[in-house]
């Protein structure tokens, strides 16, 4: 019993003493883990201030200055240059060098590098070719100042940090996915960080945006510095190309044509938006052609583009950057700012190099000088060891060396003794000075710079916006967006129905009516005979409550839109009357707009998109002593209040029916609208040029530098195009007057016409490529100055004012008008406009307007005649 006593003993020791050994799951994984954390945040996915590399492109850097002799090198080549300092892959290697050269800075590329715009990946990387940029060469590399260290093996020396005097991180943007965090570093205008550099060195303040190579449109109102919790919004651009075409020409960053274009499929294909076909024409730039079906709104699929496809996208800024080999979060601008103060101290190294360097050269200059006039290399001559020549050449040098600004060491001397004798027999003393001289001035001007470094690195900025900001400006326009709702612009790809009896809305009761067209994220908006109100998104079949009385796509926000209602208050209450508007409820929530009290009961409803109010009659039944069985009332005695609201007493009696008497017209007042120029929308919020107050069946003049004049209704979803020179409250009998320039006549005319066709789209110049529209006013009576080419030499033509209202009658849309001048032109400049005094005097000139037939005859020539010397009724139309 003992001896096995003693056993267990010793087994459960040596237990002990094995468990001692072991180490821990939780303790290895906390080890390395956190060293495979490090190495993929410092060696990976973050690039560091002080260049704005990440260790792969560093070492693409470095092995393109080894390999540099001027001529292409092959990309192949270069990779596995490369690989003698980066422990990875070629392929990584290679995807990192593409990624720079498509960047257009550091690499000049040849071959197929790839397309940005596309989305084409390059050719293989033994087909492709680089070298370094001139701009490369200048601002990234300078061995005098870079610190070194050695490679993975030990075999090589490679730079710590690469000594950048540019702010190179915010030109090419960085992004990375390390392990625990992220970067994204977006890419800055060239130009404007040059500007924000010597704004801060200036000590003025400065604001940097980004710039992306895509072009396109961006709204920076959210970036944040490119902090943590910014973002942008990225859009393409889109323009109307006809009314049955939009193009696209920009597209958003993070994006290429062919995602682009699978989007808008997808999008088509959910019933989003509706598109007849796509073309991509894309080469060098970008051409996006949709087309659309006929009768579909080219402004609203351009919205529709913006909210369902990648039209329009979010990007979320993050600025992560290395820093002491720690990770370090800030915003660009702190970025700039340090990678200018690095900029300047970079700058003061190299010149405290260049510095030494010249003072080295100035001394050894000016003992050569003493070494060969003083004849000292004939002391030497009778010297046998070689401690006696350097003691023979320094006795010698001693009574000469006074003004020379170091002490002369024996390595100076020795540099003596290396002298050529063929040097030494061409001396010649003159230039000898020359050079110290030479050099006496660069040692003055570099410490002058050291002295004013700030002004010098300045300068420095300066030089590179000259030498490389070349077709560099921003290509991103910076516009404030406005926000679209997806409800408002989705295509209605669906048919609405409803069983009114039973209660069922839905967009799978096609037995049952047909309500409206509707889209799958639409609200709807229904009222029961019982008077309860209830919005719901739309399905296949909801029940929303029996004998339904309105049903209808519903509209948030829409003050516009009044519901006129009669309704008995419970079995047996009085009958009172409302006008209530919609603009937001809850979803799925049953609302009462009557009174509450059982068995209520709508006697009658409707809707009213403008705020109309009709006339109604009222019927009674026949009661005890009620003497007034039939009156009217009129709904425009009724104020218009929020749904909750009760209602004014019509009759306390019992309502036989109530009948519609008489249509009515809007009580709402006319709706201000104003035009804001940031963002090119219309809007009724008071932002931007107010274009005056609209009812219902006002439209607005749009007229364009191409020459196309249209009127539209207001809408708030309308878009305008970046040639749009007039926009105004239209007014039918108001004449335009336009100046133009024929292209296949060559000569100058002028037109005072009407608008003939509402809500579509005229060219009132001709099609001629050369064609072109010199002004157009809208005011009553126009005056034009014109100012003439001064012929080679003669004397000027003197100016000429032109009564533009004098000078011709209102004709048709498309006549040709009178020729203004058979002069050369230089200018055309609108003066003030005349008094207008009586509108009666216009509309007199109004009745005299020819029909289309003669509007047609005027552009015709009678024979013998000349076009150019007629005016629509033939008489001499030529001013000058």
């Amino acid at each position: 019993m003992e001896d096995n006593e003693e056993l267990n003993e010793e087994h459960l020791e040596s237990q002990d003493s094995s468990q001692d050994a072991l180490t821990k799951v939780t303790g290895m994984y906390k080890d390395w883990f956190l060293d495979y954390a490090s190495y993929v945040i410092l060696e990976r996915a973050v690039p560091a201030i002080e260049d704005g590399f990440k260790p792969v492109q560093r070492r693409i850097m470095h092995a393109l200055k080894e390999l540099d002799d001027g001529r292409y090198n092959k990309v192949a080549n270069v990779v596995g240059h490369t690989m003698q300092y980066h422990p990875h892959g070629d392929a990584s290697i290679a995807d990192a060098m593409v990624q720079i050269g498509q960047k257009d800075l550091l690499i000049d590329t040849q071959g197929n590098w790839g397309n940005i715009l596309t989305g084409d990946r390059a050719a293989a990387s033994r087909y492709i070719e680089a070298r370094l940029s001139k701009f490369g060469l200048e601002v990234v590399f300078s061995p005098k100042i870079t610190e070194w260290q050695s490679s993975y093996d030990g075999r090589k020396k490679e730079p710590v940090n690469l000594p950048v005097k540019f702010p190179l991180l915010l030109a090419q943007g960085a992004e990375g996915i390390a392990v625990g965090l992220s970067t994204k570093v977006l890419p800055h205008n060239f130009i404007e960080l040059i500007d924000a550099s010597i704004k801060h060195l200036k000590g003025q303040k400065f604001t940097i945006y980004p710039d992306f190579p895509t072009s396109g449109i961006i709204d920076v109102t959210n970036y944040n510095d490119g902090l943590r919790g910014g973002k942008i919004r990225v859009r393409a651009k889109i323009a109307q190309l006809d009314k049955n075409t939009l193009v696209i020409n920009e597209i958003p960053y993070g994006t290429n044509t062919s995602s682009l274009i699978d989007s808008i499929l997808k999008a088509n294909e959910k019933g989003k938006i509706r598109v007849r076909k796509i073309e991509d024409n894309t080469a060098a730039d970008v051409e996006i052609l949709i087309h659309l079906p006929s009768g579909l709104s080219p402004d609203k699929t351009i919205d529709a583009l913006y909210a369902f496809t990648a039209c329009e996208s979010s990007i979320s800024p993050l600025g992560c950057i290395i820093e002491d080999n720690k990770p370090l979060f800030t915003g660009v601008s702190e970025m700039l700012r340090r990678s200018t103060d690095y900029t300047v101290e970079l700058l003061r190294q190299e010149l405290e190099v260049q510095l030494s360097e010249l003072e080295d050269q100035w001394h050894f200059a000016s003992l050569e000088r003493i070494f060969i006039e003083n004849r000292i290399y004939r002391d030497i001559e009778e010297e046998e060891t070689w401690e006696g020549v350097i003691q023979a050449i320094d006795k010698g040098l001693k009574p000469h060396t006074g003004h020379l600004k170091r002490a002369v060491t024996e390595e100076d001397i020795v540099r003596l003794t290396e002298i050529r004798i063929k040097r030494i027999s061409k001396f010649d003393i003159d230039k000898a000075q020359q050079l110290i001289d030479s050099l006496d001035a660069r040692i003055a001007e570099v410490k002058h710079h050291l002295a004013n470094l700030i002004e010098f690195t300045i300068n420095y900025f300066k030089n590179l916006k000259e030498k490389y900001g070349k077709d560099r400006e921003r290509k991103s326009e910076i516009r404030v967006f406005d926000d679209i709702e997806a409800t408002k612009v989705a295509i209605r790809n669906t048919k609405l129905y409803v069983n009114r009896e039973e209660g069922f809305v839905g967009t799978s009761l096609k037995r049952d009516e047909y309500v409206a067209d509707c889209s799958d994220i639409d609200d709807i908006i229904v009222m029961t005979k019982q008077g309860e109100m209830m919005i719901a998104k739309v399905d296949s079949k909801i029940f929303v409550g029996k004998n339904i009385i309105h049903v209808a796509v519903f509209k948030k926000k829409d003050k516009r839109t009044i519901y006129n209602m009669v309704y008995k208050d419970g079995k047996s209450g009085p009958s009172y009357i409302k006008r209530f508007n919609v603009t937001a409820v809850t979803r799925d929530k049953i609302y009462d707009l009557t009174n509450g009290s059982p068995n209520s009961d709508v006697l009658y409803f409707s809707e009213n998109p403008n705020g109309e109010a009709e006339v109604i009659t009222v019927l009674l039944r026949q009661a005890g002593s009620i003497k007034k069985l039939k009156w009217d009332v009129d709904f425009s005695d009724i104020l218009i209040k929020g749904r909750a609201s009760k209602g004014n007493v019509v009759t306390k009696y019992p309502v036989k029916r109530i009948e519609l008497k008489e249509k009515g017209v809007s009580t709402l007042k006319p709706r201000k609208i104003w035009f804001d120029d940031v963002v090119r929308r219309l809007n009724v919020d008071g932002r931007g040029e107010l274009l005056g107050e609209f009812k219902g069946e006002d439209l607005l003049l749009v007229i364009t530098q191409k020459g196309v004049a249209k009127t539209f209704a207001p809408e708030l979803t309308a878009h305008f195009d970046e040639d749009m020179i007039v926009l105004e409250k239209w007014n039918p009998k108001k004449p335009i007057s336009a100046a133009y320039f024929d292209g296949e006549k060559e000569k100058y005319y002028v037109k005072r016409f009407l608008i003939e066709n509402e809500n579509k789209e005229d060219l009132f110049i001709s099609e001629h490529p050369k064609t072109y529209l010199e002004l157009v006013s809208t005011d009553w009576r126009p005056v034009v100055e014109i100012e003439f080419v001064k012929p080679r030499g003669k004397d000027a033509k003197p100016n000429q004012v032109v009564d533009i209202e004098d000078f011709i009658s209102v004709k048709g849309f498309k006549a040709l008008g009178n020729q203004l001048t058979a002069d050369k032109v230089k200018n055309m400049n609108a003066l003030e406009s005349l008094e207008f005094i009586e509108e009666e005097v216009v509309e007199e000139k109004l009745k005299s307007l020819k029909s289309d037939d003669e509007d047609k005859n005027d552009d015709e020539v009678k024979e013998g005649e000349s076009s150019d010397d007629k005016d629509e009724d033939g008489s001499q139309a030529t001013l000058f």
